[in-house]
């Protein structure tokens, strides 16, 4: 397991819940159970996490390692609920909430989907959930691609012979760990004559660590941020990927800084809607950015980076906001952060496992005493299947997804793009948001306001 996998495994605490996951809603009637079952298994040969269950070495002398499940049983991930029929909007994203309350069973493969039955207009959903510590946004889109189908009518089941290969015992395990904390010095030696060999890198690394030293400084006090519970809220926006291009051809910018505009004008709503002022509101939020070049691309693991990026809440235009988002977006670019990311990550990846585990499972507890405030959401853009994909011959309508919230961060976003269509889900924790409809709805309505401007902006010319 690399270093950034494990760390979201050393960070769970019965609170800050680290998985993420997706509810992908398909035209009715739904399959029989057992259809999709055979589906499923037809898909685990290409997916071979799947069948794997985590070990953690004796004594954290290692990072913990992947080993196959002797006991694997797909019902037992693959399971199968309804709604009170008809199951409304509401209903759905109830359920969805409830069941990313709950963690997942680290004695098993950390994955779960749920069959949900009884939705209004004759339709079903796949509820997927699934632990961070396997993929990244990304590589979890892709997943999705691997285990659904690409036409109406699946191609044939291949032969599954798979026999589970014998389990490490913790004499094993820590043998292993013990091989690599021998080399961990050499890991860290040849880090250190790579960074030599390229100073111009090295100075990219230390601007990047310098604007992180800008996090130290904590934001305003709002009640965006703070300590949170076990529980959690989930809703969403959908607006089309062609709302974004007739907005982008028009003002300009990327794709990324359209819908983090219009986040920033969601956010402006609900702070308006709680009575706070949004000029006195800071929104600083984590931007993840996908490190994973083509070499990479089969890969299941964690291949990310992060940007911090401050909302322009205090901003009321849309078209000045969108304009303020591209120039702070620019900045960034220019900020070297993302190279900061990838070398922390580089450096935990030659840390011995015995100092690094503790280490985090501290941070965690000191966070829970004293939520950070560096940070106080993230907005994570994640690029899903650009073609039709389908479950047992029917088609996925709508692919909606989930982010995690962490500690001193109440509310966040995740957004999904599925053919055409871009999907921002929207978790917040029970407690301190169940307002988070006033968010959602602004998405849409900045989105729609903003296409009206573009629309006329291209009249006029």
């Amino acid at each position: 397991m690399n270093p950034l996998d494990a760390t979201f495994l050393h960070v769970e605490d019965g609170t800050t819940h680290m998985h993420i996951a997706s509810c992908a809603i398909f035209e009715g009637p739904p399959p029989p159970y057992e259809e999709l079952v055979r589906l499923f298994e037809s898909k685990l040969p290409l997916v071979p996490r799947y069948r794997q269950r985590v070990r953690f070495v004796p004594f954290d002398l290692g990072r913990p390692v992947w080993v196959d499940d002797p006991h694997f049983t797909i019902t037992y991930h693959l399971r199968h609920t309804a709604l009170p029929s008809p199951g409304s909007e509401a209903d759905l994203k109830n359920l969805m909430a409830r069941l990313m309350s709950q963690e997942l069973d680290r004695n098993r493969p950390l994955w779960e989907t749920w069959v949900v039955e009884g939705l209004d207009g004759d339709s079903w959903a796949l509820i997927s959930k699934i632990h961070h510590c396997m993929v990244d946004g990304v590589a979890g889109a892709d997943l999705m691609a691997v285990v659904l189908d690409k036409d109406r009518t699946p191609d044939p089941t291949p032969i599954d012979d798979w026999r589970p290969e014998p389990e490490p015992s913790d004499l094993d395990l820590m043998r292993q760990a013990l091989v690599d904390l021998v080399r961990s010095p050499s890991e860290q030696w040849r880090l250190l004559r790579s960074a030599a060999r390229a100073p111009q890198r090295v100075l990219d690394v230390v601007r990047g660590f310098r604007s992180y030293g800008e996090l130290l400084v904590p934001a305003p006090a709002t009640t965006l941020s703070g300590p949170i519970g076990p529980h959690r809220r989930w809703t969403y926006a959908r607006v089309t990927l062609d709302d974004i291009g007739v907005i982008r051809r028009a003002f300009g910018g990327t794709v990324n800084d359209v819908v983090q505009s219009v986040i920033a004008g969601g956010f402006r709503e609900l702070v308006l809607s709680r009575g706070e002022d949004p000029d006195e509101v800071i929104m600083r939020s984590l931007v993840p950015v996908s490190v994973r070049d083509e070499e990479a691309m089969g890969e299941r693991d964690n291949r990310v980076s992060a940007l911090f990026l401050e909302l322009p809440i205090e901003v009321a235009d849309p078209l000045d906001r969108l304009a303020e988002i591209r120039a702070r977006m620019e900045r960034l670019k220019g900020s070297h952060e993302t190279e900061a990311g990838k070398a922390l990550t580089a450096f935990a990846a030659a840390t011995p496992a015995d100092v690094a585990a503790p280490l985090l499972r501290l941070g965690t507890r000191v966070m829970q005493r004293f939520p950070q405030r560096g940070s106080n959401t993230v907005t994570t853009n994640v690029p899903g299947p650009r073609v039709r994909l389908f479950a047992a011959g029917r088609e996925m309508l709508d692919y909606l997804p989930f982010v995690p919230l962490a500690q001193g961060v109440r509310v966040g976003v995740a957004i999904l793009s599925y053919h055409g269509r871009l999907a921002f889900g929207v978790t917040g924790d029970f407690d301190a948001a169940p307002d988070i409809d006033v968010l959602a709805n602004a998405i849409e309505e900045q989105v729609g306001a903003l296409r009206k401007l573009a629309e006329a902006e291209a009249a006029e010319g």
